[in-house]
Parts: C-alpha cells; sequence; structure tokens
C-alpha cells in the first residue's frame, strides 16, 4: 500500500495489489521510493525542485504509456511526465504523484531520402543531432543538447536555425499522442487536425506525446558560429548596433545578446573573469563563406576582447552552451516577447543587469522575425509571432545561495521590462505563473480556441502538471 496524492489534493492510498497489476501490464518498470533508481529518476534539471511522486512509471514503448495513463485516471490520481527534466519551472515531478517518465524512449530513425526524423518523446536534442547529422541534416530545435525534444517541441522550439527555416513545431510533420482516455491518436494536418494546431504551442495539456516526426533541412556539418565578447562598458553601443544591423539581416542569421558574467576560467581573458559582459552569439544556416561576409559589419563594430566567431560542426555548437546552465543549480526564468529594442529598452536592461545577484544568471535577448514571423498567426497555438525579439532571463545558482534575493531581484527585472514588452512571453521560457500567467502568454483568440481543445481531449484536466491550460476557464 503506498499513499499517493488525487487530483482534487486529497490523500490516496493504492493497493499493493494494483500496483502489482500495473507493473505486469508495462514492457517498462515500476519505481517506488525504495527502488534503487528511484531518487535519480525523480531529480530534474532545477535542482530548486525537490519533489516526490509515490510512484515512476519508467515507460518504454506508446501500450506502457497508455496503461500509466489508465492507471492513473482509473486511481483520479496527480500525473506528471517527465521527457528529460529539463524545464526550469519543474512540472515533470510532484508530490504524491505517478509521474510518467519516457527518458528510456529515446530512439531516433531517420529518412534521408524523404528528410523526415521520427523521434520517441524521451530523446534529448543531442540524441535528434546527432542522428540527423549522420546525414548532413538537421532539425530547428534548441540551443542546449540537453534540453528534451518533446518539452521543447510543444511549447514551439526556438533556436539557431529558427529564422530560416521556422521554429521546431513549424518543422512538424505529426505526432503519436496518448489522450487522458487512453487512446493513441496521430496528430497531423490530415488526422486530427484540430488537436495537431493545439500540441503545436499548447505544451503538453492534450496527452502524453510519444513520438514526433519532423521535417528536416540540409544543415552542416559545420556552421559559421560563435560569440564575440565586449566589456560591460561597450554593451550598449553593441546592443543599438546588433539591434540596426539585424533589421536587414538575412533569415540564414540568427543571433543572441546574452549578458552575463564572465567565467573565471579560459577562454575569457583574465581581466574579464568574473566582469559582466555582453556575449553577441550568432549562426549562419547558410554558406560559411558567405556568412564570413554577412557577420564582417557585425564584428566589425566595438572592440571586442573575444571572438570565437569561426566554422565549427554543428553538432559541437549545439552543445557548446551546455556548461552555461549544468544540472544541479537553482533555476529561476521569466520572459517577455519585446516590441522591439529601442534605447531605453537597453537602458533598463543595462542598469538591472548592473545589480545582478547570481554570477550565473543570464539575460538572453533574441532577434526573431525571419521564417517565424511568416506563419500566420493563427496556424499554430504559438503566440505572438510578429514580436522582433525575445527578452528571457535565466537566473541561476548554487543551492546554499538565497533564493529569496534572487527570486526578487529576477522578477523586479522582468517587471522593469514590461513596458517593453507585447504583453505576452515564450512558454518554455517561463517558470510556474499560474492561471494569470498563462493566460498572458497567448493572444485571446489563441487561448479560446486552446481552452475548447482541452474540454475536448482532456475535459477532466488529468495532464495538469504543466502550463496549464484549464478546460474550466473563462473565455
Amino acid at each position: 500500500m503506498i499513499s499517493a496524492q488525487r487530483v482534487a489534493s486529497t490523500g490516496l492510498a493504492i493497493a499493493d495489489a494494483a500496483i502489482d497489476a500495473l507493473s505486469a501490464s508495462l514492457t517498462g518498470d515500476i519505481l517506488l521510493p525504495n527502488h534503487p533508481d528511484y531518487d535519480q529518476t525523480r531529480a530534474i534539471w532545477n535542482a530548486g525542485i525537490d519533489r516526490y511522486p509515490a510512484l515512476i512509471a519508467r515507460v518504454v514503448n506508446a501500450d506502457d504509456v497508455i496503461a500509466a495513463v489508465n492507471f492513473a485516471r482509473a486511481h483520479d490520481l496527480l500525473v506528471s511526465v517527465r521527457g528529460s527534466g529539463h524545464n526550469a519551472a519543474g512540472f515533470a515531478v510532484a508530490d504524491g504523484a505517478l509521474m510518467i517518465d519516457l527518458s528510456l524512449m529515446k530512439r531516433v530513425v531517420v529518412d534521408p531520402e524523404a528528410r523526415v526524423a521520427v523521434a520517441e518523446a524521451g530523446a534529448r536534442l543531442g540524441d535528434l543531432d546527432a542522428a540527423t547529422q549522420a546525414h548532413g541534416l538537421a532539425v530547428p530545435a534548441g540551443t542546449i543538447s540537453d534540453t528534451g525534444i518533446a518539452g521543447l517541441t510543444l511549447g514551439g522550439g526556438m533556436g539557431w536555425l529558427m529564422r530560416k527555416y521556422g521554429l521546431t513545431i513549424d518543422n512538424l510533420l505529426a505526432v503519436e499522442i496518448v489522450t487522458a482516455d487512453g487512446r493513441l491518436l496521430v496528430a497531423s494536418q490530415t488526422e486530427n487536425a484540430d488537436l495537431f494546431w493545439g500540441v503545436r504551442g499548447g505544451g503538453g495539456n492534450f496527452g502524453v506525446v510519444v513520438s514526433f516526426a519532423y521535417r528536416l533541412h540540409p544543415v552542416g556539418p559545420h556552421v559559421l558560429a560563435g560569440f564575440v565578447v565586449y566589456p560591460i562598458a561597450q554593451a550598449r553601443e553593441m546592443l543599438q548596433h546588433g539591434r540596426d544591423f539585424m533589421a536587414t539581416a538575412p533569415d540564414d542569421l540568427t543571433v543572441f545578446n546574452v549578458l552575463m558574467t564572465a567565467p573565471p576560467a579560459a577562454p575569457f581573458p583574465p581581466e574579464l573573469q568574473g566582469k559582466p559582459v555582453l556575449a553577441v552569439a550568432m549562426a549562419y544556416a547558410g554558406p560559411i563563406e558567405e556568412g564570413e561576409r554577412v557577420v564582417a559589419p557585425l564584428r566589425a563594430c566595438g572592440t571586442p576582447a573575444l571572438d570565437l566567431v569561426g566554422p565549427i560542426p554543428y553538432t559541437v555548437w549545439q552543445s557548446l552552451l551546455d556548461e552555461s546552465a549544468p544540472y544541479g543549480l537553482h533555476h529561476y526564468n521569466k520572459a517577455h516577447y519585446l516590441t522591439g529594442l529601442d534605447d531605453d529598452a537597453i537602458d533598463v536592461a543595462l542598469d538591472y543587469f548592473a545589480d545582478v545577484t547570481s554570477p550565473l544568471a543570464q539575460l538572453h535577448i533574441g532577434a526573431v522575425g525571419g521564417a517565424v514571423a511568416r506563419v500566420p498567426a493563427d496556424a499554430t497555438a504559438f503566440a505572438h509571432r510578429d514580436a522582433p525579439n525575445v527578452f528571457w532571463l535565466m537566473n541561476m545558482w548554487p543551492p546554499d545561495g538565497d533564493a529569496e534575493r534572487q527570486v526578487a531581484w529576477t522578477r523586479s527585472f522582468w517587471q522593469a521590462m514590461r513596458p517593453f514588452s507585447t504583453g505576452g512571453a515564450y512558454v518554455n521560457a517561463i517558470g510556474d505563473e499560474g492561471r494569470d500567467g498563462i493566460r498572458a502568454a497567448y493572444a485571446p483568440a489563441t487561448y479560446e480556441r486552446l481552452v475548447a481543445l482541452k474540454r475536448t481531449y482532456d475535459p477532466t484536466n488529468l495532464f495538469r502538471l504543466n502550463q496549464n491550460i484549464a478546460p474550466d476557464a473563462a473565455p
């Protein structure tokens, strides 16, 4: 007998016989708190989240997922879904819940002739890149190889190829998804098209996606990428220059401006180590020689302390930033879409970052546009495609840090940038914001359509541990 949590926030006792029956029905296995793999499996990227599920279903195929979903529904059991556990909000794990752990489902199959990849939902970005780059192909996806493809895709998927090829969801062809009633459905433009619309930006609200089919593009094996680092004294000038440059830059080029504290290690020069800097990170998705000509004016401005832009294997570039966001830290994120990066917005950002509370905190300001903006606003559930910039504030600190102080600074910074915001935010870049925060992340018409879809596919809100679109939300 184990103690668990009902969806109605009341206690529940589950008989050993019921757990044994579930275990017998799985090809995978059940982890209870006394299992040697329990603590490792419940742990997620954000070390500030320390929760204890009642049981973990470590699934290996769609039938296992169906069995786990049916078990949760039959017992009115709180259920969480873990891909890689990389999202800062920590929804992958909950006290007393049934965790459906997809992390063993990592298979990626590539059809290089059709330029299609089918990836299981437990795969990480590094798994997907390795499989597709073996054929000189890539899925437009994220920037950290440890990121799980499931959460990344379902929220939209921003990365280095987005301005040329669109978001990850713009290259999604189909999903296999287990819905709250235990059905395995295919969702695509031709099957369950309403559901396909919703999973492209609506997160994990409508079921457990077990596989993704992606359109592939020729990329690599090398790309022109890297970063140029400037002392903070030049940051205002360089942000202005970059803003103006990106207004006419080709879609092949994606740039993120990163305010950060230079780590106390090479390749950062000793005089910058431990000091605030601006790192202009860039990647060019076209021919390398062409890219060098395109980015030359961007690199020529100012006096950089470090210029590490050059040809680099695509898979190396996709994992190069992993060390900037490692496991074992506490994480708290806030985000905006910006109406632009005018001088006042730059000044506010620099003023607040001057009082940064953690040497690990980073502010990413990315230019969007390009192929992202050319997709009609109502084509997917991803909102705010017309926003020219994304503002992503990532605060990180060690377990012995002052969490209250770190969170307060992050919220204050975010609040100060609100006058420059569209009012929306990238769903993958925010924390646990509650219902009001989720409503604000979507355009009103998009949110209403998501609520209606939730009522159709998950009317009891079984899948509520996510950036939740509640079925009882007022229109």
